[in-house]
């Protein structure tokens, strides 16, 4: 089985999966929005559509580190986990 938009299969994967990288990118995702808010509110839409899109993209890179973490089946945990 493997993700087909990113061509990654469980079995590509070797031992556990930090998920620390999906943490920052909500971080990330979060902080765009909050950005995009203040730009709707500042009469720039522009700007806030922008912010939207950089949201949404991190959003989506979030999303499939977990995919691939889940389908891989291996051990899940943030940097300084039982890994390091």
């Amino acid at each position: 089985m493997s993700i087909p938009e990113q061509g990654i299969s469980p079995e590509q994967l070797h031992g556990p999966v930090d998920i620390t990288e999906a943490v920052r990118q909500l971080e990330l995702a979060a902080h765009d929005v909050a950005v995009a808010a203040s730009c709707i509110g500042l009469g720039d839409l522009n700007e806030a559509h922008t912010n939207v899109i950089t949201a949404r993209a991190a959003a989506d890179a979030a999303e499939e580190i977990l995919r691939v973490a889940i389908m891989g089946g291996g051990r899940i945990w943030p940097a300084g986990g039982p890994g390091e």
